[in-house]
């Protein structure tokens, strides 16, 4: 059975920006205000960071719970993980997610400074450092025969673009503008020489981009 890489509800501006400037701790995506960005999936009843009842259904729940729908593995930049750079002076940061990660598989988080692997309730974080069809080799065998889900930020995704091993991606753009930042595209036009494109627009007001192989 053929393993897919799969981007799944990547959100990016309406100028096509991932994250913001200024990366820190305070502010995981920069200059982007997050409540804006993913304001279309924290609305529904499937998000998975949820206290309450209700949400809304439809289209953009759908698309939330499809997150996790036969992923074995992700695969993710470091960036992703969190604001450190460099050597880690700081084993103590496990990433943004606390002790209940949502991913529940392997992570294989890209970076040039390894460090040792370690595990979040029923996710394991792994670093390492290789070029992209390296790591998605890893990534595959983990996953036991499931897909892979690249889970971002924008820069790996463009990594894997370019060298042509993504098959399917999920990309929704938000009303948002943000001028700056990380840029996963101009315009999704970009992609059109090696992936067929469906734009379906949601009620809430983002446009979900829908890409595959030709």
């Amino acid at each position: 059975m053929s393993q897919l890489l799969r981007v799944m509800n990547f959100t990016v501006s309406r100028d096509g920006y991932g994250a913001g400037e200024h990366q820190s701790l305070e502010r995981p995506f920069g200059h982007a205000n997050p409540e804006e960005m993913f304001s279309w999936a924290g609305a529904t009843a499937s998000w998975p960071m949820r206290t309450d009842l209700g949400g809304s259904r439809g289209l953009d729940d759908y698309f939330t719970r499809d997150f996790e729908r036969n992923i074995g593995a992700e695969i993710m930049g470091r960036n992703k993980f969190g604001p450190q750079r460099g050597p880690w002076h700081d084993h103590d940061w496990r990433g943004w997610w606390g002790a209940e990660p949502p991913f529940h598989t392997p992570v294989f988080v890209m970076t040039h400074h390894k460090r040792p692997s370690f595990s979040l309730s029923d996710t394991t974080f792994h670093f390492v450092d290789g070029d992209p069809a390296t790591v998605l080799e890893q990534a595959r065998e983990a996953a036991q025969g499931r897909d892979v889900r690249l889970g971002g930020g924008a820069t790996t995704i463009r990594q894997f673009l370019d060298a042509d091993l993504v098959d399917a991606m999920h990309v929704v753009v938000s009303g948002v503008e943000l001028g700056s930042g990380v840029r996963l595209w101009e315009s999704p036009d970009e992609l059109l020489d090696r992936f067929q494109l469906e734009v379906v627009p949601s009620p809430s007001g983002v446009a979900h981009h829908l890409f595959w192989r030709k």
